[in-house]
């Protein structure tokens, strides 16, 4: 069974979780917080960098799923999340770790069944799904939920995009 890195991103707190999984059962390997501290930005995202590389080089996952940044309200939170998610992802990809990248609401919808789930019912839905004896943080748990959405939708065959303008529209023939 492949092995799976979730990735929630977070300018303090980044969590992580491992499973394996064919897409129909899901195993739990580990999962946890990469803790950033008061340091400054810079030091903070190699900390991040460097907690995500060690995991690929430790554990060895073949792929990697991080979730996207939808929307924030404060531009700068925003900027440092998408900061943070980049250095998890080149963390993967430096290690040649196949990434996909999910939204907020399909992780939700994977994991509890809908959109709209708050973090304590994404908790208790990972704590389930895993047998897990204790419940996960928030962090680790969207990591493993993130994962799990992952692993759902693996043998799901890509859509085509459909055309966005005229100026999309390629003809066959």
């Amino acid at each position: 069974m492949p092995r799976i890195l979730g990735i929630d991103p977070g300018s303090r707190n980044t969590g992580f979780g491992l499973i394996e999984s064919d897409g129909r059962h899901s195993r739990y390997l580990t999962s946890g917080c990469i803790r950033v501290g008061d340091q400054p930005w810079p030091q903070r995202l190699g900390v991040i960098f460097a907690a995500v590389e060690q995991l690929v080089v430790e554990h060895r996952p073949e792929l990697m799923a991080v979730e996207q940044l939808i929307f924030a309200r404060d531009p700068k939170a925003a900027l440092k999340l998408g900061q943070a998610r980049g250095a998890a992802l080149c963390a993967g990809l430096r290690g040649g770790v196949e990434v996909h990248e999910y939204s907020p609401k399909s992780v939700k919808l994977a994991v509890v069944g809908t959109g709209n789930a708050d973090k304590a019912q994404v908790q208790h839905m990972v704590r389930v799904l895993f047998k897990l004896a204790e419940t996960p943080s928030e962090d680790a748990a969207d990591a493993l939920a993130i994962a799990l959405c992952h692993a759902h939708s693996m043998h799901i065959p890509a859509r085509p995009r459909a055309a966005a303008s005229w100026r999309d529209y390629q003809p066959s023939g």
